[in-house]
């Protein structure tokens, strides 16, 4: 279709109320090559700006803001936390923000395009939205941040127009199937279950993956019993309620496929509710936000990785086409042991003779 009609069909599906990445996937479109029509002249209340590759150079611009809203979403899962950035740095592609409120993991070998995206506000005399919104080769969001009220609007602005370039034209391409994962009985557990006892950090664990080739899922198989336990499919819920009425700091981790959103703190107000058929879990803090579809939790894991500061145990979700939508932690520093409080909250929810609902 051409960019007019994909506007106009896109703004009929936004009208009825779904969601942007909803919206566009409804017209046969990923959400990138939406925004991508967006760009140039028209009259659409939405507009878009292609924005130069200078991903951190980018972030580190936003830092003179203040306050923004930092998202980063699955298909299932959604983390946004208001915060500043700061504290960017990368080697090569990998980068980190490592501000107290928005810290992040960022994969910019994943970041194929970026959009200054401006949405005029329905209601007469409301500012327009404002947001710098970044995707992969396929058009899928990896990341995205949100001007908002405590913003300073007039520096996000500046940001936009700074990097924004509009002879640029990105394009998207379809999402190559994935690959084929390896049957059990072809990956050497006796190794893989050695080199995990030897772990000094959970960062090595990426690795210990590729080195065997195993999927991260068929590793917690592999392990069952030894370093991993299935876990009910409340445990998200269930850990999160505890959490809230012990006042234990935890961590959150979901990500996209170039960016690892972190909350580290407590959280006080879940919310399950069910929105139009499907039941959502949420966390709605002042700073933090958390929206999961409970209902496509399909495996849950506990997990324990030996460390230098002794065994860190983590809570790992997933959906029925195996993505990982969220990790859940203890809140700690490197060099610190784990919270007793955290693995008291995991044995609670997850004991060791719990059977997955």
């Amino acid at each position: 279709m051409n960019a007019e009609t994909l506007r106009e069909r896109f703004a009929e599906a936004r009208a009825s109320g779904k969601r942007a990445k909803d919206a566009a996937e409804s017209i046969g479109v990923s959400e990138g090559a939406a925004l991508a029509a967006h760009a140039g002249t028209h009259e659409r209340p939405l507009k878009t700006v292609p924005l130069r590759g200078v991903w951190l150079e980018i972030l580190q611009a936003l830092g003179g803001c203040g306050p923004v809203m930092a998202l980063t979403r699955n298909e299932t899962t959604v983390h946004e936390k208001t915060g500043v950035y700061e504290k960017l740095s990368a080697t090569g592609p990998v980068g980190l923000a490592l501000g107290e409120a928005i810290d992040l993991r960022l994969f910019f070998m994943h970041w194929k395009a970026g959009f200054a995206v401006t949405e005029a506000a329905s209601q007469p005399g409301t500012p327009a939205a404002l947001s710098l919104q970044f995707f992969d080769a396929h058009g899928l969001a990896v990341h995205k941040v949100f001007c908002r009220d405590a913003t300073d609007r007039g520096t996000f602005e500046a940001v936009m127009q700074r990097f924004g370039d509009a002879t640029l034209s990105p394009e998207f391409t379809p999402r190559a199937p994935a690959e084929a994962v390896k049957s059990d009985g072809a990956i050497d557990t006796g190794g893989l279950l050695t080199d995990w006892e030897a772990m000094k950090d959970t960062h090595e664990f990426f690795a210990l993956l590729k080195k065997f080739g195993a999927e991260r899922q068929q590793s917690f198989r592999l392990a069952d019993g030894r370093f991993t336990r299935r876990a009910p499919l409340t445990v998200a819920r269930q850990l999160l309620q505890e959490a809230a009425f012990e006042g234990s700091p935890i961590m959150v981790f979901v990500g996209s496929p170039g960016c690892i959103q972190i909350h580290t703190g407590p959280v006080t107000r879940v919310e399950p509710m069910e929105i139009r058929g499907a039941q959502w879990l949420n966390v709605l803090d002042p700073d933090f936000s958390l929206h999961m579809r409970e209902d496509a939790i399909t495996d849950a894991w506990v997990v324990e990785k030996p460390t230098a500061d002794g065994t860190v145990t983590s809570v790992e979700v997933f959906d029925g086409t195996g993505e990982l939508m969220a990790m859940f932690f203890g809140a700690r520093k490197p060099g610190q042991p784990e919270r007793e409080d955290w693995r008291a909250i995991v044995n609670k929810v997850a004991p060791s003779s719990a059977v997955a609902a």
